[in-house]
């Protein structure tokens, strides 16, 4: 009985062995139960589409109402706040910017855990600090609610065609659950570990990802300089030892690749003031673990600046940009 009720998320406690029968249902049979959505922003939104895709009635929240709109128009039931999410789903994920937004979103006066139900699962798949995390899996733990976090990597591209990579950190015996939902909307749902691994795992891809972009970005800068063309040059490296990501799939030259913020003047993708905040967690979980980072430390440190100087809510690819001009003063 105990293997059955873990399964189900049908508003059964983990502990719970007294329960009416008919509150008793399988993973498959609960599968398209209502899911809850908090957070419609350049990620959110693309993800909770792919769930109304796969046939999940969302209901959804966004402290900016005019974000809410699109899905609406779609199906999605939209709620005032996270507090009336949880109180009509028992599934609810959140793609959120921030640690403070996550706290307030889970803990605050209208937030998740005043309503949640027990045995509701709860995913967060914003980039935040590893502890954070915790502390906010503890408090879901209090009120019966299994809490994982499951950050992504892939960016908008990936979240709209639903092919991101999520990391995902917690309970093992709940991870079965956390993937029927994620797979809607990602090509990799990949366990990490406990609580918090999940994170931990984000955080060091996006400071690889940060580092590598300054690097296409000075490298194709300086091939420009020399005479080459931004075009052929992507090409060379692209077949050659030097190719990575940032060069062959989100290019930061305009004119050079399509579909890519490069080619937009650095709009939508992911913001540079949201790579400096993850390059900023990587510090201080550097920091608490005494590992040195010299490179991540000076990304964080262009990243900070670029931010300073106009860059903030365009594309981190934008350091390309950045350097161009710095090269002008």
């Amino acid at each position: 009985m105990a293997a059955v009720l873990r399964g189900s998320r049908y508003l059964v406690g983990r502990c719970c062995r007294h329960v009416q029968i008919a509150l008793v249902s399988n993973r498959s049979m609960a599968s398209k139960t209502q899911v809850g959505f908090v957070g419609l922003g350049n990620m959110g939104n693309p993800m909770a589409k792919n769930l109304l895709k796969h046939g999940y009635p969302v209901i959804a929240t966004d402290v900016f109402p005019e974000s809410c709109k699109e899905l609406q128009e779609l199906g999605a039931q939209i709620v005032d706040n996270p507090a009336e999410v949880a109180d009509k789903a028992d599934r609810i994920i959140t793609m959120l910017p921030s640690s403070p937004n996550v706290i307030d979103v889970y803990t605050g006066p209208n937030g998740i855990l005043k309503k949640v139900k027990k045995g509701s699962l709860l995913i967060d798949s914003s980039t935040i600090d590893p502890a954070v995390s915790k502390e906010v899996a503890a408090a879901s733990e209090k009120t019966g609610a299994v809490f994982m976090d499951a950050p992504v990597s892939g960016g908008v591209g990936a979240a709209s065609t639903g092919k991101l990579t999520f990391m995902v950190g917690g309970a093992e015996e709940e991870f079965t659950a956390a993937k029927e939902l994620l797979s809607c909307m990602g090509a990799n749902v990949v366990y990490c570990g406990q609580v918090g691994t999940g994170q931990a795992a984000k955080i060091c891809n996006n400071m690889l990802l940060a580092i590598g972009m300054i690097g296409t970005s000075e490298t194709m800068n300086l091939g420009i300089r020399l005479g080459l063309d931004p075009k052929l040059l992507a090409k060379i490296l692209n077949m050659s030892s030097g190719r990575c990501w940032s060069s062959d799939t989100y290019n930061p030259v305009p004119g050079v690749m399509e579909g890519v913020p490069s080619g937009n003047n650095y709009q939508g993708g992911f913001g540079t003031q949201l790579m400096a905040k993850d390059l900023g967690l990587a510090q201080n979980t550097a920091t608490n673990t005494k590992t040195p980072v010299p490179l991540g430390s000076l990304a964080h440190q262009i990243y900070r600046m670029m931010c300073a100087r106009g860059y903030a809510n365009k594309d981190f690819s934008s350091v390309f940009q950045f350097l161009r001009e710095e090269e002008g003063q």
